[in-house]
């Protein structure tokens, strides 16, 4: 049977329970006092479905509230087999193939696949390159894509696109990435310093933003590609030159438009997925449920997903 025919995505009831099974593996685990275990079912026709009364705050809540799914109108059925779909397609899908499967408008579901990337966001801050103490190979290299707000495109050079600069950890088959306005050491390296282990060892191409990466970290190797040197040993930068292929193509040819306010959620979906591939031993359902988990604590309101509020 395939996973789409799973009866969570037909029924709100079962979807409901399966969602409660799932976040409050313990028992109800209040939102406004953190109390587990100690709430009580709201029962009848006038209370809606799936609330509880804390008995310690005295507070009700159900397992929606103080997640992505809060003060949604959607049914929670349809918000699962979004999740579910957005985890499992490799380059993303697009806002329009939500909107006709689901059967929503094409703003609610904007803004569900919005609060589904805010869900995936990650937010580590673990040392890259240095793991249980052992210590690795970070490739870090920057990619250009669409156009930064109100710059014309020119015929040459990546000045007019924005800009994004990606981390791979080897050993830990992790990425890390992050939108950044340009590519001078002094943006750079401080990102590098905050997300790499500085007994790892860092491999870019020759790009002069990380001629001091070697006195930051314990090595410092560099392939020459304008000399079309691309590996030397195990010195390269394939790796994430191979998530950027990924990121690129679901990008171009699934999202085709994106706005620079909007391009660290992108990011987050595309890490989130290449960061639990099936390659790690993780399959579709495993991963949607680990994008379910990501989504407590995390409220996101219409005017923040619109790039009206501070970018979250």
């Amino acid at each position: 049977m395939s996973e789409l025919e799973n009866a969570i995505f037909k029924d709100e009831a079962l979807a409901r329970e399966w969602l409660e099974a799932e976040l409050w593996p313990n028992g109800p685990v209040c939102p406004h006092c953190g109390v587990v275990h100690r709430a009580t079912k709201v029962q009848g026709k006038s209370h809606r479905p799936g609330l509880y009364m804390c008995n310690e705050c005295r507070k009700q809540f159900t397992v929606t509230v103080g997640t992505v799914f809060e003060r949604s109108h959607i049914p929670l059925n349809k918000w699962l087999l979004a999740v579910f779909l957005l985890s499992a397609s490799k380059k993303g899908i697009s806002t329009h193939q939500l909107h006709r499967m689901l059967g929503l408008s094409y703003k609610s579901a904007w803004f569900m696949s919005h609060r589904i990337r805010e869900a995936m966001r990650d937010g580590s801050l673990r040392p890259m390159g240095g793991s249980g103490g052992v210590f690795g190979n970070v490739e870090a290299d920057e990619t250009f894509i669409g156009r930064e707000p109100g710059m014309e495109k020119k015929r040459g050079g990546y000045a007019h696109k924005m800009k994004v600069l990606s981390l791979v950890d080897r050993e830990a088959k992790q990425v890390r990435s992050v939108v950044i306005n340009d590519l001078t050491a002094a943006t750079i390296m401080p990102i590098l310093e905050e997300n790499i282990a500085r007994e790892a060892t860092i491999m870019t191409d020759e790009a002069g933003q990380y001629g001091s990466a070697g006195d930051k970290f314990i090595d410092h190797q560099t392939v020459n590609h304008g000399q079309e040197e691309y590996v030397r040993g195990d010195v390269h930068t394939n790796t994430v030159e191979g998530y950027f292929s990924i990121f690129k193509r679901g990008m171009k040819g699934i999202y085709q438009h994106c706005g620079k306010q909007h391009l660290h959620r992108y990011l987050a979906e595309f890490d989130f997925r290449y960061n639990r591939r099936v390659r790690l031993g993780i399959n579709d359902t495993e991963r949607a449920k680990k994008a379910i988990q990501g989504a407590v604590g995390k409220r996101l309101t219409y005017r923040r997903a619109n790039g009206q509020e501070a970018h979250l």
